[in-house]
């Protein structure tokens, strides 16, 4: 009788449980799935007591039917007496606060009406959903992220436009009654500042066009396409002064904080999804027998691969299985021999990575020295002319077979490292990613050591080498041209050059070597890191060529609709698909790799290597960066004051720490519901045992 007291404090932390609103969301799912039996049976009372309950948040807080009827978890008569007792509550209200509920009502009826209208304005939505219903919803994520990389490249393309190409236009064309101003450098040898565009003079071929158009020279390299172009130190807009330099700084910063922003918006959005995905083996393996079938897919054909795919997946599930019983049966001999066998094909990686790396420094190098040789000679011939554009566009050609080469090293490879299906993947595709992406920064860096490099005093006075790059800058964006440029003919030239021939040798050839060969597989990895690439190019080169973007965004149009004629025409669906959960996930996280990539050559190109003297916005200054703090002096005394102070360790240690203490915080809230997520996961397994958690608690 003594311990008869302590009963209801055991139950205390089952009733902190069940206040939670998860664990209240659950009991009402589980009601309006499958509660209808246990309604019917209730007595009398318990409809209006249910609906009482959920009109009691709306009465405590103050506002009366703040969500419809139709959102509560209660058959159709317990809605149409709810629905009564709202209207007839209404006399009882102010009428401020039915004003207030009925432009409420209103507005969201109006937000509902113009996110429908938006909807049918959305680009390809009519193809997305279709390429959706004939081949489910993992090659659907692809054109999704496709159209997602049209988007922000489109929206960079108008705030570098806005704020750094028409005004420029404006002001060397006098429009609106503006004006610009050039200030000559200070302090500068005048042998920094001389620069001579190599420009078509006289008679020109039309062979010459297209060979600039490839190559960015020619007329193009004084266009407003290259940042040699951007040589207004100030533009006068009637009385207002624009400050060219900072606006040019200030607009790459902010290109890249928007893809930031929201490719982490869109990350967050996935992993959630993720998550939800994320659990034991037994629960993957029920979510793939019970809910594993892709309800959009329409096509027969798409349907038996789903059928196909999820056997795969099964297949998967259980060789993992398998290999986690083997590696813990392992021996310590078989285990000596495994990690030698791995650290041995490291190696070779390594050393595929490092061939692949001189051969882009060597190329980059050798097209730098023998393109700017040719560049001064008056080319008539076309074998000159071809080898000249085949010398500049030398290290895009080795990029590009280095990024084919390597992957299929790095898959025949990994057959020998005996890693599970789904890490074999996955380790695949990062190494993918790295050499892809680290081709880029090899050029980069094979780029920067031929600028710096200096051998003589007047070319130390400059600071980098004037006399093959008198603006390197426009050099380096014409680099970042040419790489995706050629990177766009290689896509158009494997589906016509390859992806064709190989359908109709497929349709019409019976050769049992071509119908085992059959067609050629659409990766979705393989394209989404293509595109990836292809991005990444674009956030380098967006400083030294202002208008990339809009190539970009030309070129991403014109490649979904190669995709997509590819898909439907030409190639299969990837026997071994990938989830468009996962996938989804999988693609914005390697994006965001790339754009944390380009920051790095981006923030050594505008602190650390000095700007062209000759050229662009920047040559009034040693740096790109050099523009701010001269800025700043600008500004009167007690604002230098407040932004030198926000500049200074005083402020920047105990910022960091105060950031440190929210990150433990938020760390430690994550931790705590990870754990409460943890108990209501065995609540839900201790349903049907334990007759506490089958009703809820009145």
């Amino acid at each position: 009788e003594v311990f008869l007291p302590e009963e209801p404090r055991a139950a205390a932390p089952v009733d902190f449980l069940q206040e939670l609103p998860s664990y209240q969301s659950a009991l009402r799912r589980r009601a309006a799935a499958g509660g209808t039996q246990e309604r019917r049976a209730a007595p009398p009372g318990s409809a209006g007591l249910r609906a009482a309950e959920a009109r009691g948040p709306e009465q405590e807080g103050g506002e009366l039917a703040a969500r419809p009827a139709r959102e509560y978890p209660l058959t159709i008569a317990e809605k149409r007496r709810l629905r009564d007792c709202q209207q007839a509550d209404i006399k009882y209200i102010s009428g401020w606060k039915q004003w207030k509920r009925t432009s409420s009502k209103s507005l969201k009826k109006v937000l509902n009406e113009v996110r429908e209208l938006l909807s049918f304005l959305e680009l390809w939505r009519h193809d997305i959903h279709s390429i959706e219903g004939k081949f489910g919803t993992g090659i659907q994520s692809y054109f999704s992220f496709l159209r997602f990389l049209v988007l922000l490249n489109f929206i960079i393309f108008i705030l570098m436009f806005s704020f750094v190409t028409l005004p420029s236009i404006i002001s060397k064309y006098g429009i609106f009654n503006s004006s610009f101003a050039k200030i000559p450098p200070k302090n500068i040898e005048p042998h920094c500042t001389v620069y001579k565009p190599s420009g078509n003079m006289g008679l020109v071929y039309f062979y010459t066009y297209l060979k600039d158009l490839l190559s960015g020279t020619g007329f193009l390299e004084v266009t407003s396409l290259f940042y040699g172009y951007y040589t207004i130190d100030a533009a006068w807009l009637s009385i207002l002064r624009y400050n060219l330099p900072l606006a040019y700084l200030l607009a790459t910063f902010a290109y890249l904080a928007l893809s930031l922003l929201w490719i982490i918006k869109r990350s967050v959005e996935g992993f959630k999804q993720n998550l939800v995905h994320d659990e034991d083996q037994f629960q993957s393996y029920c979510n793939k027998v019970f809910a594993g079938w892709d309800f959009c897919i329409t096509d027969p054909n798409a349907a038996q691969l789903k059928h196909r795919s999820l056997q795969y997946e099964l297949q998967t599930d259980l060789e993992e299985e398998r290999l986690k019983r083997k590696i813990a049966d392992r021996t310590m001999k078989e285990k000596l021999r495994i990690y030698s066998l791995r650290l041995f094909i490291n190696i070779i990686v390594i050393a595929v990575l490092s061939g692949c790396f001189y051969a882009i420094y060597r190329a980059t190098v050798f097209s730098q020295e023998n393109s700017n040789v040719s560049i001064g000679h008056d080319i008539r011939t076309d074998s000159i002319g071809a080898a000249n554009l085949l010398v500049q566009y030398l290290p895009s050609i080795v990029i590009t077979l280095a990024n084919f080469i390597a992957p299929q090293i790095f898959s025949f490879l990994i057959r020998f490292e005996d890693y599970s299906p789904a890490f074999e993947i996955r380790l695949t595709l990062m190494r993918c990613v790295f050499v892809r992406l680290a081709n880029i920064g090899v050029l980069l860096f094979s780029l920067w050591s031929q600028i710096s490099y200096c051998a003589t005093d007047e070319c130390k006075a400059c600071g980098y080498n004037y006399e093959l790059y008198p603006c390197w800058e426009s050099e380096v964006g014409q680099e970042m041209y040419k790489l995706m440029i050629f990177d766009f003919i290689i896509i158009l030239a494997g589906t016509l050059f390859v992806d064709f021939p190989r359908k109709l040798l497929v349709t019409h050839c019976s050769c049992k070597p071509v119908q085992w060969c059959g067609l050629q597989e659409f990766g979705i990895s393989d394209n989404v890191l293509e595109i990836i690439y292809g991005q990444t190019i674009c956030w380098i080169g967006t400083f030294f060529s202002p208008l990339l973007p809009a190539i970009a965004t030309i070129k991403y149009f014109l490649i979904f609709y190669i995709k997509k004629i590819s898909l439907i025409h030409t190639r299969k669906p990837a026997a071994r698909p990938i989830r468009a959960s996962s996938s989804n996930f999988f693609f914005l996280v390697v994006l965001l790799i790339g754009l944390v990539l380009a920051f790095i050559p981006l923030g050594i190109s505008i602190a650390h290597i000095p700007s062209s003297k000759a050229c662009g916005p920047f040559r009034s200054f040693n740096t790109s960066w050099a523009v701010v703090p001269d800025t700043i002096l600008g500004f009167p005394t007690g604002l230098q004051q407040v932004l030198h102070g926000i500049a200074s360790e005083a402020f920047a240690v105990p910022f960091f720490m105060v950031i440190c203490l929210i990150m433990f915080y938020f760390i430690a809230l994550a931790g705590a519901h990870k754990r409460v997520v943890e108990q209501l996961r065995e609540q839900l397994m201790m349903v049907r045992f334990d007759p506490l958690f089958c009703t809820p608690k009145v």
